[in-house]
């Protein structure tokens, strides 16, 4: 592919040789002569004048140009690098068709152009939308909803009655829709299980990944809003409710009745506790633990999670903790020997 190929496509500005021809993407560091790749932030110039990358994509401002390099000039250098990525180097989903060894019940829906692989069960009553994929060894119980634009890859479950949007991700693994963990104790100290008979509401241009599980709400729903973003092994429990657009990392845990606001970021290992609220636009440190409802707008860090800036005076006493010990000692030796 030409260099003027893409600055054609993404109206990019060329300085050095627009015929200059890359057959792969890299990053700087493993970037080869023959690779495109990008420069968008200064902490990464030791590796940009190591790269042997010939084709490179930086900000419009750059100046530092060498004469064997071709450039492409841009206002967002790694937004541009996705998009070349998105369009020629995505690896292709190699299924089409419905695998004869699947079993769809005559009752269920299947829309135009759907792909389902090897060993998938369809429920009852299910509807699945048009453009749909669905990957090996799948199941899907009765009763459920699945839109258009769907990629479930392979070994997914999801439980009766659950509804799942539009351009939904889900990986190898996830559970949707199992049920929530919910006990009393009778008279003799013996767990009693609570029945679980709500669902779980997966909206539009969700991704959830591998391994995560979403319970079913004990009543009602368990909601996750357009555009979430779920990343592996991750908890939400019975009838928690998280807002459009937010991103949760790995081994985050949410107990039941949460609710979580819009256009959050949660780093990994996050456990809130049941019947919290977060407000919208909440940041969470990796490991923090919320124990009680947090505003929106703002960082929290550590556990007991608190505001930012007290988490940091917090810590550094702490780090000092010592050595202030050691003066106080000093100082009661003074005292008491007056």
């Amino acid at each position: 592919m030409k260099v003027i190929e893409i600055a054609n496509l993404f109206n990019l500005k060329i300085v050095g040789d627009p015929n200059r021809e890359f057959i792969g993407v890299a990053n700087l560091e493993f970037a080869t002569e023959n690779d495109l790749t990008f420069y968008g932030d200064v902490k990464y110039k030791n590796l940009l004048e190591k790269t042997k990358s010939k084709c490179i994509i930086v900000k419009n401002d750059f100046t530092d140009f060498k004469e064997d390099v071709t450039y492409l000039l841009s206002d967002r250098p790694y937004v541009v690098f996705l998009m070349i990525i998105d369009k020629f180097f995505k690896p292709k989903i190699e299924l089409s068709g419905i695998d004869e060894t699947s079993f769809i019940p005559d009752s269920a829906v299947v829309g135009d152009n759907v792909a389902i692989g090897r060993n998938v069960v369809v429920g009852q009553n299910s509807k699945i939308g048009a453009n749909t994929i669905i990957f090996h060894n799948t199941v899907i119980g009765n009763d459920v909803e699945i839109g258009q634009n769907c990629l479930i890859y392979p070994n997914v479950y999801i439980g009766d009655r659950c509804k799942i949007g539009n351009n939904v991700i889900l990986y190898s693994g996830v559970v949707i829709g199992s049920d929530g963990f919910g006990y009393l104790r009778d008279e003799n100290g013996n767990h009693v299980k609570i029945p679980q008979i709500g669902n779980v509401i997966i909206e539009d241009y969700v991704e959830i990944g591998a391994n995560s599980c979403i319970d079913r709400a004990a009543l009602g729903s368990t909601i996750i809003k357009k555009g979430t973003k779920i990343d592996n092994l991750v908890q939400v429990a019975h009838n928690v409710i998280i807002g459009q657009e937010t991103a949760i990392s790995s081994q985050s845990g949410i107990a039941g009745s949460t609710k979580i606001g819009a256009y959050c970021t949660f780093g990994g290992q996050v456990g809130i506790a049941d019947h919290v609220t977060i407000g919208d636009k909440v940041i969470l440190g990796a490991q923090s633990g919320v124990s009680k409802s947090l505003k929106g707008n703002n960082i929290y860090m550590g556990s007991p999670a608190r505001e930012y800036k007290k988490y940091v005076v917090t810590e550094s006493l702490l780090r000092n903790l010592e050595q202030l010990f050691e003066k106080i000692k000093i100082l009661e030796e003074k005292v008491n020997k007056k």
